[in-house]
């Protein structure tokens, strides 16, 4: 005759099994800098990470184009929009206007 598991000892390995689970979860994305991983194993939004990657040549000024943001800008430019608002603070960031140049160092 086969002896049938209680109904606690089934709760507890379906417990042990959940929490297995995310325990692993928890590590994986760790290991993964909770971002995903560049290929590389080197975590994003790390020292290391920065440093491989190749400075950009960032162009002294740039003309606004219809359709541009400053975050657009930012980002194809390699700046951040904080610096481009601290060399243009005449500049609205809510009304750029086709044609105006702003400063990018």
């Amino acid at each position: 005759m086969k002896k049938r598991s209680s109904a606690p000892a089934r709760i507890a390995a379906a417990t042990t099994l959940v929490v297995a689970f995310v325990i692993a979860v928890i590590a994986i994305a760790g290991a993964l800098g909770g971002g995903g991983s560049n290929g590389s194993g080197t975590k994003h939004g790390t020292a290391a990470h920065h440093a491989s990657q190749p400075k950009r040549n960032v162009p002294a000024t740039y003309e606004v184009k219809s359709g541009d943001t400053l975050i657009s800008i930012a980002h194809r430019n390699g700046v951040t929009v904080a610096r481009i608002e601290a060399l243009n603070p005449e500049v609205d960031p809510q009304i750029l206007i086709a044609g105006e140049k702003l400063k990018l160092k």
